[in-house]
């Protein structure tokens, strides 16, 4: 059910946001605890504020009251991927070059199965990514199809 949910929430949202130019960033459909929640993310250069979302928020409502594609009861969130935005897509990942990246591998690469640092460069399907290990500096490069989780990451 739960990849339905999604496929027919991104076709109702994308003319939404053609209409504001914006761009969905994820869409997840997840039970927690007794509660089913449908949450979008959507963003712009600039990053979206909290009446874009209200305002993206009202008008999918309507759509997904209509299509009714939701079964059960569900609570519906939208709002911006915050800081540590997921890297869904190849795009995504040439767009962060020269930014701090968590990568969570499938499986392990020079036995590590997950690496923070700087994203040097993603070609041919490999990205190379520079990190630290105590104080010395390594380089890593990672298959895409190895990559099970991505996003951009938060340093102090």
């Amino acid at each position: 059910m739960s990849s339905q949910a999604v496929n027919t929430t991104e076709s109702l949202l994308e003319p939404i946001l053609q209409e504001r130019n914006l761009e969905l960033v994820d869409i997840e459909y997840t039970k927690e605890g007794q509660n089913w929640f449908l949450r979008v993310y959507i963003d712009k250069e600039g990053g979206v504020d909290i009446t874009e979302c209200g305002e993206v928020s009202e008008e999918l409502s309507e759509k997904l009251d209509e299509a009714d594609p939701i079964k059960e009861a569900y609570f519906l969130e939208v709002s911006s991927p915050g800081v540590e935005r997921p890297l869904k897509t190849e795009s995504d990942l040439k767009a962060s070059v020269g930014q701090q990246v968590f990568i969570k591998l499938y499986e392990p690469i020079e036995g590590q199965k997950e690496y923070e640092g700087l994203l040097k460069s993603y070609q041919d399907q490999v990205l190379t990514m520079e990190y630290k290990v105590k104080t010395q500096k390594k380089t890593v490069e990672i298959p895409y199809s190895k990559i099970a989780k991505a996003r951009l990451a938060v340093t102090f």
